[in-house]
C-alpha cells in the first residue's frame, strides 16, 4: 500500500512528542499482590518497570499533552485533521478525537479514532497519509495514546505485567517524496479469523445483543500469550520485509528498527529473522512497559530527544495489534527537535 502523493502532497514528518504519566510502578509493586516476581516478569517481557495514569486520568487527557508536543515541536500550532489511534477511548461513543481537537485549540479540523490496538498508529500513519495525498488534509496531527490499565484485569498475571499507559504523536505535513521525513509505502494487513486471540469480550453490540449479561471478566482485556507471540513474530517479520521491498531497500539499509513495544523477546525474534543487529533495534519496554498504540511513536520521541535517532536514519517501524492487525512502514528520519515529558 503506498503512503500516497506525488509533487507537494506527500506525508513528511514534521514533528513529535511523547507524553508518559508521572506514577511510575516497578515490578516488584505489581509483586506485592500478585504472583509473580521481578525477576519473572524481566525474563519473560523484558520489562522492569511502567507507568499508570493516575485516578481519573483519561486517555484524551493524554492524547491532549502529547498532541501539544508533538505541534510545538513541528514549529506549527495548526493542523487540518486529527487522527487518534487508541483501544481505549474516552467513551464508547463518540470518538474521542473532536474532544482533543477541541482541547488543541483545532476547532473545526475533522477529528476521528482509529480502532486496530497495537497496529492502530501505523495504521494511523496509512490513514493520515491519505488525507494528505487525497489533498483533504495540508497537516495531520496523529496521535497513539492509552491508557490500557483502564481495562487490564489487575489481578491477571499474563497481563497485568506488560500492558501501561503512555501517548506519542507526530505531525504529518504536505511535502515532496524525495526530502528527509517523507514516509514510505505502507504494508499492512488484518486476520479477523484469529480475533478471540486479542479482545474485550464484553460490552459491545455481540454481548449486548445475546441477551445474556456479561461475566465478571468480560470487561477486562484478554490475551492468549502464546498464540499471539507466534503471529506477532510471523506477521511482524513478513510486514517489514514487504515494507522494506516497496521502499526498495535491503534490510542492511535499515538504521533504526523501531517495531512496536509489545515483548522484549518478540522484538529480538523479528530482528534476528530480518538478520538486524541488535544495536539497530529500538525498545524502552523496560521503563514504560506496552503501551499499545502510543508506544512506536511515544518511542520516536524519546529516541529522537536522546539522540538514538539521528537525521538521516532510515528507519523501519512495524507493530501487531489485536483483530488481528500489522503493519510496516518506512522513513528517513528529518532534523526535528523531538519533545518528551
Amino acid at each position: 500500500m503506498s503512503a500516497g502523493g506525488s509533487g507537494d502532497r506527500h506525508p513528511v514528518l514534521a514533528g513529535v512528542g511523547g507524553w508518559l504519566p508521572s506514577r511510575v510502578v516497578t515490578n516488584d509493586d505489581l509483586a506485592a499482590h500478585l504472583d509473580t516476581s521481578d525477576a519473572w516478569i524481566r525474563s519473560r517481557t523484558g520489562i522492569g518497570s511502567r507507568r499508570f495514569a493516575e485516578p481519573g486520568v483519561s486517555t484524551g487527557d493524554l492524547a491532549v499533552a502529547a498532541g501539544a508536543l508533538a505541534l510545538k515541536s513541528s514549529g506549527e500550532a495548526q493542523a487540518d485533521a486529527v487522527v487518534l489511534a487508541t483501544a481505549t477511548p474516552d467513551h464508547p461513543l463518540p470518538g474521542t478525537a473532536p474532544q482533543v481537537a477541541e482541547r488543541l485549540g483545532l476547532i473545526g479540523a475533522a477529528a476521528f479514532d482509529v480502532a486496530a490496538v497495537c497496529a492502530g498508529f501505523v495504521y494511523g500513519l496509512a490513514t493520515a497519509g491519505g488525507l494528505i495525498a487525497a489533498g483533504t488534509a495540508r497537516r495531520v496531527l496523529l496521535i497513539g495514546a492509552e491508557t490500557f490499565t483502564s481495562i487490564v484485569n489487575p489481578r491477571d498475571r499474563s497481563t497485568a505485567v506488560i500492558f501501561a499507559d503512555g501517548a506519542g504523536a507526530v505531525v504529518l505535513r504536505a511535502g515532496r517524496p524525495d526530502e528527509p521525513g517523507a514516509l514510505g509505502p505502507t504494508d499492512l494487513g488484518s486476520d479477523g479469523g484469529n480475533h478471540e486471540l486479542i479482545m474485550v469480550p464484553g460490552g459491545g453490540s455481540r454481548q449486548r445483543s445475546s441477551g445474556a449479561d456479561p461475566g465478571p471478566e468480560d470487561h477486562f482485556f484478554h490475551m492468549a500469550g502464546r498464540d499471539v507471540y507466534r503471529h506477532a513474530v510471523e506477521r511482524l517479520t513478513s510486514s517489514s520485509r514487504a515494507a522494506l521491498a516497496h521502499a526498495g531497500w535491503q534490510v542492511t539499509d535499515v538504521d533504526r528498527f523501531v517495531p512496536h513495544q509489545a515483548n522484549a523477546k518478540i522484538s529480538a525474534a523479528v530482528a534476528d529473522r530480518l538478520g538486524l543487529d541488535a544495536d539497530r533495534v529500538l525498545s524502552n519496554i523496560a521503563e514504560v512497559g506496552n503501551t499499545s498504540a502510543a508506544s512506536i511513536p511515544l518511542l520516536l520521541a524519546q529516541a529522537g530527544a536522546d539522540g538514538r535517532l539521528q537525521p538521516g536514519h532510515r528507519v523501519l517501524l512495524a507493530a501487531f495489534g489485536g483483530g488481528l492487525t500489522w503493519g510496516a512502514s518506512t522513513l528517513v528520519w528529518p532534523d526535528i527537535t523531538a519533545l518528551t515529558v
